[in-house]
């Protein structure tokens, strides 16, 4: 399911690097305690924004690529870094 919303969709992925990063503005207007706790949700943002411009890429120069190798470290990665960005703001 996770991979039909975002192999091959670039502005789907796009929004969730959106969403980090609004994670990491938002208290920067807001009076949410330590700011500095929320600067790993902009490390997830950038990842996630560089995976959506790979994504792009992908699909600019081989549509037809059906069968992506790339995926195998991108997304392992992209998780550890989500999950480590989400563990430091809400510990």
């Amino acid at each position: 399911m996770l991979a039909s919303l975002l192999i091959g969709k670039p502005q789907n992925i796009l929004i969730v690097a959106i969403a980090f990063l609004v994670g990491y503005i938002v208290p920067w207007f807001t009076a949410l305690g330590n700011r500095r706790r929320f600067g790993s949700l902009l490390i997830a943002s950038i990842a996630w924004g560089v995976y959506a411009a790979w994504e792009w890429l992908v699909q600019v120069k081989t549509p037809e690529a059906n069968i992506r190798v790339d995926l195998l470290v991108i997304w392992p990665v992209l998780a550890i870094i989500s999950a480590w960005s989400l563990f430091r703001v809400f510990r």
